[in-house]
């Protein structure tokens, strides 16, 4: 320390003022390269950063389409099974199938008297569901009614149709029909039967 305050001691104004900002310098350039190597550090994990949450918004927006995808399917996959149901439904019902029978009749101004459901029978992949009825009216409205029940949204169909009892009522023929109105509803696995001359599987 001596030693560096003899060099110093020596010098003139002008040397002195000169080494005095050489060592402010080298200091001042030591703390810029300190700083901006900290600063280049923080950028480079800024920008790392930066890109990591790019890539997991790419990801999160493509899971997000992916998802709204298979939640239109779903909704479209539901929508054809409640109409198929409609047309095949998954169990007897018959209230609905009754119902059904009975709106066809009113709009047609039949008089339906009498039901009476018959045993299923079961086929390889669907159930037959029969139902004897015994409605009365005019012709005209008895082939209404066997049309209007053609033109339902469930498959029924009538068979063995017999017409009798033909009465005079107001210039019309008032007739009493019976009919065999036989429904569907589909059979899942354990219910299907299996093919003839071979096992279910």
């Amino acid at each position: 320390m001596a030693a560096n305050r003899s060099f110093l001691s020596r010098l003139t104004l002008l040397p002195k003022i000169g080494f005095s900002f050489g060592m402010i310098a080298l200091i001042a350039l030591a703390y810029v390269f300190i700083f901006e190597s900290d600063l280049d550090d923080k950028l480079k994990g800024a920008k790392n950063l930066g890109a990591t949450l790019s890539e997991d918004l790419s990801k999160a927006r493509a899971e997000e389409q992916a998802y709204q995808k298979d939640l239109a399917e779903l909704a479209e996959h539901e929508q054809r099974q409640k109409e198929l149901n409609q047309i095949l439904p998954p169990t007897t019902e018959y209230p609905a199938f009754l119902s059904a029978v009975q709106s066809a009749a009113n709009v047609s101004g039949v008089s339906l008297s009498a039901w009476t459901p018959r045993d299923e029978v079961t086929a390889k992949y669907y159930a037959k569901v029969p139902m004897k009825v015994e409605l009365s009216g005019h012709f005209h409205q008895i082939a209404r009614f066997f049309y209007n029940v053609g033109q339902l949204d469930r498959i029924i169909n009538m068979e063995n149709i017999s017409m009798t009892d033909p009465v005079m009522s107001d210039e019309e023929i008032t007739l009493k029909a019976e009919a065999l109105a036989t429904a569907f509803h589909s059979l899942d696995g354990n219910e299907a039967k299996p093919p003839a001359g071979g096992k279910g599987k």
